[in-house]
């Protein structure tokens, strides 16, 4: 008696998973060609002569390490993270206290042009510069007419005096002999 209902209860077990585990194996096995599924895209989006999304002569990410600030003097407790760098670009954090607080970056507007045109109607300068306010949280600075340096809040405690005193703090000087 107890074995029948054993058997009835596992029968049906049994049966359920058996089709659950043929089609899960089913569907997990990968395709003959896994990249034809990208030759498609790959080719509709090659042979439209599109420009390079970051020009070949931008400045290598790296070299702009040594124009951000390190230690701020009147600033404790901030510390300066590098974050990201790529061609044409680089990115420092600005944490206090565990959180993040500000985004520092540079990029050679070499492949955005209009990322710098937006200089040429600013009536501010930091260091003698043109400084923008850029959205609600950010300010910029164009540096010889190629590089633009931001300073981005990401606490409403950083603010826009905050970021002006960082921008300040970046070796911008040093950064405009990059473009010579």
């Amino acid at each position: 008696m107890v074995t029948t209902r054993l058997r009835r209860l596992l029968a049906p077990l049994m049966l359920s998973a058996l089709l659950l585990f043929s089609t899960g194996c089913a569907t997990l096995s990968p395709p003959e060609n896994p990249s034809a599924q990208f030759e498609q895209v790959q080719g509709e989006t090659s042979g439209r002569k599109a420009p390079d999304a970051v020009a070949k002569d931008a400045v290598k990410g790296g070299k702009f390490n040594t124009f951000f600030p390190r230690t701020v003097a009147g600033y404790d407790g901030y510390d300066v993270v590098p974050a990201q760098e790529k061609q044409g670009f680089a990115q420092f954090k600005v944490n206090e206290g565990g959180g993040n607080v500000a985004v520092l970056s540079i990029n050679d507007t070499i492949s955005n042009p209009a990322a710098a045109t937006k200089y040429e109607s600013s009536s501010r300068q930091i260091q003698g510069y043109p400084a923008l306010t850029i959205g609600s949280k950010g300010t910029g600075v164009l540096v010889a007419d190629r590089f633009q340096v931001k300073v981005q809040s990401r606490a409403d405690s950083f603010t826009e005096d905050d970021r002006d005193a960082w921008l300040q703090k970046f070796d911008l000087k040093g950064l405009s002999k990059l473009a010579e």
